[in-house]
């Protein structure tokens, strides 16, 4: 076996405390394209690993973890105004590590962590009425980092950890309020991320066994089937991954028009790498880094012509910075 490819060993297990550092490469920066730019801060409390989704030109955040409390306050961003406004509280317990995702005009968020207890409890946000409903709960059961998207008129949640790492998929029927089992054939993971393109998803990143998972897996729209691709590591004899450090755990990604991104997250250091998929060619090349501090567990949200990265933690510390990424702009510093 070629270490250099296979070996993804971890440092320490996901979530345990180091004093991380960012990840990055000084001479890459100089050649990457893409420029990040700071947006209005979070107007609440900093926090780590919270739920979002995103509806329009509004993204919603709801809870996560301050370093002590657990949280269930719930907040809209405006991308077009640039301010957030807090809206009706979260109604179940309060949670870290618990998924959102938008469908059919609603908002959804379900599982994650309170402190003692694994969560399967599932909520509904209505945005013209600022309501919370409670839903049939996840049949898969209790579980924090798991993933989550939708695709066509279904949403999907799956892996996580809960005690174990796992690789179970379900999915939800709005209309009928029903889930059904959706088998997955990839690697079982925790803290991974996906993003859409066009009517496809796209499954990255995550840890298992301790070790780093390269598998990456798009959901065909058209017949709900998983499709293997490319590794996301230099696991192959060609050169196109010769440079991929894409691997790593509790990222966010996101798309901009047909092309998808990937970036922060935890793989032994801190990161701020930023990496763009194209479908069309299925590989990957680096972007500008994020220019903010290195950090896991932030949320991403995709609004039109934009996407924007928030709060977040690293070893002792929690943000409640914005940022807005221009792949396609020169690297301006600090702008």
């Amino acid at each position: 076996m070629n270490l250099l490819k296979k070996s993804w060993l971890l440092l320490a297990v996901a979530g345990l405390s180091l004093g991380w550092v960012a990840c990055g490469d000084d001479e890459e920066e100089d050649d990457a394209v893409g420029n990040w730019v700071r947006r209005s801060d979070f107007d609440g409390v900093a926090r780590g690993q919270a739920a979002a989704f995103s509806l329009g030109q509004t993204g919603y955040l709801m809870g996560g973890y301050d370093g002590r409390d657990r949280l269930g306050d719930f907040w809209a961003y405006d991308a077009e105004q640039n301010f957030w406004t807090q809206k009706a509280s979260f109604p179940g317990e309060s949670r870290n590590s618990a998924v959102g995702f938008a469908l059919n005009g609603k908002g959804y968020v379900g599982t994650g962590y309170n402190g003692l207890d694994y969560l399967s409890d599932f909520w509904a946000y209505d945005p013209a009425n600022n309501i919370w409903e409670q839903k049939a709960d996840y049949p898969g059961g209790g579980r924090y980092g798991a993933v989550a998207f939708s695709v066509g008129d279904y949403g999907f949640i799956g892996c996580g950890y809960n005690g174990n790492h796992l690789k179970d998929f379900y999915k939800y029927l709005p209309e009928s309020d029903v889930w059904e089992q959706h088998p997955f054939p990839g690697t079982k993971r925790v803290g991974a991320s996906a993003f859409n393109i066009g009517e496809n998803v796209y499954l990255v990143g995550g840890i298992n066994n301790q070790q780093y998972v390269y598998d990456f897996w798009k959901l065909n729209a058209a017949d709900l089937s998983w499709e293997q691709k490319r590794d996301i590591a230099n696991t192959s004899d060609d050169s196109y991954d010769d440079d991929y450090t894409i691997v790593r755990s509790y990222g966010v990604a996101f798309t901009m028009g047909s092309l998808g991104y990937y970036t922060t997250g935890e793989s032994g250091s801190l990161r701020t790498d930023t990496w763009e998929y194209n479908p069309l060619t299925d590989l990957w090349v680096a972007k500008t880094d994020f220019e903010g501090a290195a950090r896991s567990g932030a949320v991403a949200f995709s609004l039109g012509t934009e996407a924007f990265v928030a709060t977040g933690r690293s070893s002792s510390y929690r943000f409640d910075d914005n940022y807005v990424f221009h792949p396609f702009e020169e690297y301006e510093a600090y702008d």
